[in-house]
């Protein structure tokens, strides 16, 4: 009996979340990704090289307020964009949208000689 709520409820969180995102968010793609992910990277590179250049810059002494304003700042950015990208990622699990595929279906081994 449990299992089975269980497994309503989840069937109905999959049809609400999807008449809810899969009208509103395109059909995605590994090529319509590439930019969202890109900028991910992008924030993750900047983050990762300020800490660094503060570190240099700081020789071991503790960096003052506003450089840590500045690196903050930047973690924010990259962290918001990793929530951003685990919550698609989640959508993408879940079905809540439709998504274009790029493998060919695969052939069975009736249809494929080797």
């Amino acid at each position: 009996m449990k299992n089975r709520l269980l497994i309503e409820l989840d069937n109905l969180r999959r049809g609400v979340n999807r008449s809810i995102i899969n009208p509103l968010v395109p059909e995605l793609s590994m090529e319509s990704l590439t930019p969202l992910l890109t900028m991910v990277a992008q924030a993750r590179a900047e983050y990762v090289q300020a800490v660094l250049q503060l570190a240099d810059q700081q020789q071991g002494q503790a960096p003052n307020m506003e450089q840590i304003g500045e690196l903050k700042n930047k973690r924010v950015v990259f962290e918001e964009l990793v929530s951003a990208v685990n919550a698609l990622e989640t959508v993408i699990q879940r079905e809540y949208m439709d998504v274009k595929t790029t493998r060919s279906p695969a052939k069975s081994r009736a249809e494929d000689p080797l």
